[in-house]
């Protein structure tokens, strides 16, 4: 908040507080995201993203500028525009994650396959629309999903922070019963949870979460995994009072910390994306090879 400030404070505080609370926001969407997801998956190398879940927001964005345009896109009000993408996401992806789950016992490898196919079919759908359309709103579209932290768009900021405290006060009323959860499905039934009930809720939050941090940054795919697997080694338990606000916290440093280190010290030399990326591949690389020699 005060490195090297130069100038006006009543322009830097503000402008540097909304960065902050936006990258706040994420992180905890993001952890939050991929910890619920690997508890009701029973898998610590699956994330929302894996599975198709920011496939699927961007083949929604690239929808909206295909028959609407960038013009008339731009015309609607970002906050309306993003409770109305959350609830259209929210649906398809609880009619997706219905089938691949609820619907009847499935294994985890169909589950798996299912979700990345699902995931290939938004990508592809999503190419296709992006080679029609005019180069101008192709322009647009790029600049709208690629992941950036510098850019954060603060009308949204007030929106998501509602979201997130409402997820957090709901996944807080839910710790024991994703304790119980983490035991597997036939363990929870027959200790008194209303399977079903919880999983379809948690899959919402989840669509929630991935809306939330992929409309202010852009699509993140490695980073919950990261930070998600670095609180189980951290904690050293499987209770998600601890790996929850561990999971946030170390986001929140990985975050707020690169993006200070990456505007004090490289001068904006790259991008802080692309070096998230490119760790949590590493990790996702290095936990397959791990599971693999198990």
């Amino acid at each position: 908040m005060t490195i090297g400030v130069k100038g006006n404070w009543d322009f830097v505080l503000p402008f540097r507080s909304a960065k902050l609370l936006g990258l706040v926001l994420v992180a905890y969407a993001v952890a939050t995201a991929t910890v619920l997801f690997q508890t009701v998956t029973q898998n610590r190398i699956l994330t929302p993203a894996v599975m198709g879940f920011d496939s699927l927001y961007v083949a929604l964005q690239t929808a909206l500028v295909f028959f609407l345009g960038t013009r008339d896109l731009a015309s609607v009000d970002m906050r309306l525009r993003f409770v109305l993408e959350t609830l259209l996401m929210v649906g398809m992806s609880m009619a997706l994650f219905y089938w691949l789950f609820l619907s009847r016992q499935r294994s985890l490898h169909l589950v798996v396959l299912a979700g990345v196919v699902c995931g290939v079919f938004f990508r592809s759908l999503a190419h296709m629309m992006q080679r029609i359309l005019d180069p101008n709103e192709f322009i647009a579209l790029q600049d709208m999903l690629f992941a950036s932290f510098n850019s954060i768009d603060q009308q949204l900021l007030a929106v998501s922070a509602v979201i997130v405290l409402a997820t957090a006060f709901v996944s807080r009323r839910l710790l024991t019963k994703l304790d119980v959860l983490a035991l597997g499905r036939d363990v929870a039934i027959n200790l008194g949870i209303d399977y079903q009930r919880v999983v379809l809720l948690l899959f919402a939050m989840i669509a929630v979460l991935v809306s939330v941090s992929t409309a202010l940054v852009g699509p993140i795919t490695f980073f919950g995994l990261l930070v998600a697997n670095l609180a189980y080694q951290a904690v050293g338990t499987d209770r998600h009072k601890y790996t929850l606000p561990a999971a946030t916290l170390l986001a929140i440093i990985a975050l707020v910390g690169g993006q200070t280190v990456l505007e004090r010290v490289f001068g904006f030399d790259t991008a802080l994306s692309i070096i998230i990326e490119f760790t949590g591949g590493i990790a996702f690389m290095l936990l397959l090879y791990r599971n693999l020699r198990r």
